[in-house]
């Protein structure tokens, strides 16, 4: 119960979830360069769809919500030359300040909420472990990519 609670409220919020972690994510040096080659509406609308195929993942609890679509963003990262340090610290800054939403919104109204609030907390890490995973995953086949197609070019005698 709690978690379908918790997920409706965050579907609600989620305009205001996404603009609150815009602000936080500014004033990391840590992003600077992440946020110096993505574009800001990329960056939101990326930080959008990692909340909703969050609350869709602790539906259903499938891989697939979350390898398809953060392969993908590994990849576009990767070609926007993205470092990797600067994604990774990207995608553990979203997991921290949804931490910081969820202790600050914490809707424990019952004692069953408890429970059902410690529970979702450990698939929310579950979860951002797995998107982190794939990221990386999407990062690093487009290097390859990249690397091959590099040794593939013919040099000049």
């Amino acid at each position: 119960m709690f978690a379908r609670k918790f997920i409706d409220h965050v579907d609600t919020h989620a305009d205001h979830l996404c603009e609150e972690f815009m602000q936080k994510i500014k004033r990391s040096e840590r992003c600077k360069e992440f946020l110096q080659k993505v574009p800001a509406e990329d960056q939101r609308q990326t930080t959008r769809e990692i909340y909703k195929n969050l609350t869709d993942w602790l539906l259903t609890d499938t891989d697939t919500v979350t390898e398809a679509r953060y392969v993908g963003v590994g990849m576009r990262r990767a070609q926007q030359g993205v470092p990797l340090s600067g994604l990774f610290w990207a995608v553990r800054a979203t997991r921290e300040y949804f931490w910081e939403y969820v202790e600050r919104e914490t809707l424990l109204d019952t004692p069953g909420d408890f429970w059902g609030g410690i529970q979702l907390l450990r698939k929310m890490d579950q979860f951002f472990d797995r998107a982190l995973y794939f990221v990386i995953i999407g990062y690093e086949t487009t290097r390859k990519d990249d690397i091959g197609k590099l040794a593939a070019v013919p040099t000049k005698k």
